[in-house]
Parts: structure tokens; sequence; C-alpha cells
């Protein structure tokens, strides 16, 4: 006798993001962290001709902006999330869910609707 499974709804929540949404997200993090990477060389650029106090505090915090954010732009840009079972959420909510696809509901298991006719 073959056992029966029970009927597990797929959640559209459990689905993986598009591919174009991906791409899309990723290309607004990288646009927002080069537009950082301009900031950073305007503000140093204006620092260095007013000759602002503290100078040499400031200059290296901009050329680390410039150097740096271009660097984790291009990482973060080419980069896809990690695969359901690498994420770091799901090392701390098990999902106890069974590995076999879920198994369509005979004719029998189906809900009926009741159609209120009336006489």
């Amino acid at each position: 006798m073959v056992k029966r499974q029970a009927y597990q709804p797929i959640l559209i929540t459990d689905a993986a993001r598009s591919q174009n949404d991906q791409l899309t997200s990723r290309q607004k993090r990288y646009v927002l962290m080069m537009s950082i990477r301009v900031a950073c060389l305007v503000v140093g650029a204006i620092l260095a001709s007013v000759h602002a106090p503290l100078l040499w505090l400031w200059l290296p915090l901009c050329a680390v902006g410039m150097v740096l954010i271009p660097w984790l732009a291009v990482l973060l840009a080419n980069d896809r999330p990690p695969k359901e079972e690498h994420r770091l959420a799901n090392k701390f909510h098990h999902r106890h869910r069974d590995e076999t696809p879920p198994m369509s509901l005979t004719a029998e298991e189906r809900p009926h609707k009741v159609i209120d006719v009336e006489t």
C-alpha cells in the first residue's frame, strides 16, 4: 500500500526573488555607493582648497572613501544573494519541510464549494 503524503501548500513567500529584481537592487546599491564616492571626492577637494581645520583628519577619511567604496561597490554589485540553505537566518529558524514536493489533492480531499440555490 502506498503511503499518502499530507498536502502542503506552496507559499509565494517561499519563492526566491526574480533575477530582474535582484539585478535592479544591485544596480541601485551600486549607484548609491558610487554617489557616496563622488561626494567624498567633492568634499575632499573643497576641504583641501579652503584649508579647513583638521585637514589632516578629513583628507585621509575622504581618500579611504574614494578608494574603498568603489571596490566594495563592485564586489556587492556582482554578488548574488546566498542560497536558501546558506542564509544565516535559516541557521536559527529551522523549517521542518519534507524534501519531496507536495502532492495534489484527490477529488475526495478537495474542499467542495457549496452553492446555495434558492428554490
